[in-house]
């Protein structure tokens, strides 16, 4: 009886079987969601419906490159449009709020509307003088900050361009406290107006003395020029003879006062004042660095010798007669006075 043979193993190839889809001839792009393509058409086709060319690496770049290449072309095209011009010196819509806001406190205050807030009779404490004073005075040091930024940018200083110095935003300093914060507080403690230091001037890049002398003494010019401003004003709404407690008068009066010293004060020959860059303008050395870097503290230090007593009546006297002899109306002392009292409300 013959043998049966045993059955013959299958033979194994190292070739894997064909998926059930390519089978049956299905390409697997159809099976991708559309919206899953990064390209402008589906199964690989260009927005002609063409196959795309293969390209030898030589050809052309490849798509991250291009995609580089595009974004720098946008951001080249974003700079150009940030190109400088004279919008960088345009006032900023917070200036003109600050100066709306001043003048609508003004006019309350030359109302006097809080009398009529209250029964007659009822002792008050106006709150919108002070308040007309600080904006006021705000505005003060931001022309007096600008002054200064313009004439270092016209010297060679560009880095202020565009920035709040030059737009007339106090809010907007590099230096907020030693340009803003310091300058309020020197006001209501001492009331007489100080400004900060001009740290923010760049004055290596202001070649020449002149030119740095000039930067210096334009802070103190301005502040000189709006201190005429409001004394004309004064003088024009109390001719000589007269006198008046109007309280937006008295405020005018104060701001003319503490326009004057803050010009008169700050060139004063001492690291943190504008007399001292006049002097470093014709100076050389490590110290005159140091003086710059620590000027905060002799800015602290003239406001606290202002601020002492015996100094500050002589002070306050000797510019009460100024203002005696140069304005018109001798009465204007009494105004400054008046509108001192208004400002420090809690005294």
């Amino acid at each position: 009886m013959p043998t049966p043979e045993p059955p013959h193993e299958a033979e194994t190839t190292d070739a894997p079987e064909p998926a059930p889809d390519q089978a049956r001839g299905v390409d697997p792009w159809e099976k991708m969601p559309e919206d899953a393509l990064n390209v402008p058409g589906r199964d690989g086709l260009d927005d002609t419906g063409d196959a795309p060319s293969e390209k030898a690496p030589s050809e052309g770049p490849a798509p991250a490159a291009e995609a580089v290449a595009a974004g720098a072309e946008t951001a080249g095209a974003e700079t150009a449009e940030r190109t400088p011009g004279w919008a960088d010196f345009l006032p900023s819509p917070v200036f003109v709020l600050l100066l709306g806001l001043a003048g609508f406190a003004g006019w309350l205050s030359w109302r006097a509307v809080e009398m009529d807030w209250v029964a007659e009779g009822t002792a008050v404490t106006p709150l919108i003088p002070p308040l007309f004073i600080l904006l006021g005075w705000i505005v003060s040091v931001a022309v007096h900050e600008f002054a200064h930024a313009l004439a270092a940018h016209l010297a060679g200083d560009r880095s202020l361009r565009g920035g709040g110095y030059l737009r007339f935003n106090p809010f907007a300093y590099r230096e907020a406290f030693a340009g803003l914060v310091l300058p309020v507080l020197y006001l209501g403690l001492g009331a007489f107006g100080m400004t900060g230091p001009p740290t923010y001037v760049d004055w290596d890049r202001i070649r020449t003395p002149g030119r740095r002398v000039a930067v210096a003494l334009a802070g103190p010019l301005a502040s000189l020029l709006l201190a005429a401003v409001f004394a004309v004003a004064v003088s024009i709404l109390v001719p000589p003879g007269n006198d008046t407690t109007n309280w937006a008068i008295a405020a005018l009066a104060f701001l003319c006062f503490a326009n004057l010293t803050a010009a008169l004060v700050n060139l004063l020959p001492v690291p943190g004042l504008d007399g001292f860059e006049v002097l470093a303008a014709f100076l050389r050395g490590r110290w005159v660095r140091t003086a710059r870097i620590n000027a905060l503290f002799g800015s602290v230090a003239v406001f606290a010798v202002l601020w002492f007593p015996t100094v500050n009546q002589w002070f306050f006297g000797l510019l009460y007669s100024l203002l005696e002899r140069i304005l018109p109306n001798p009465a204007v002392s009494g105004m400054i006075f008046h509108g001192q009292l208004l400002l420090r409300f809690w005294g």
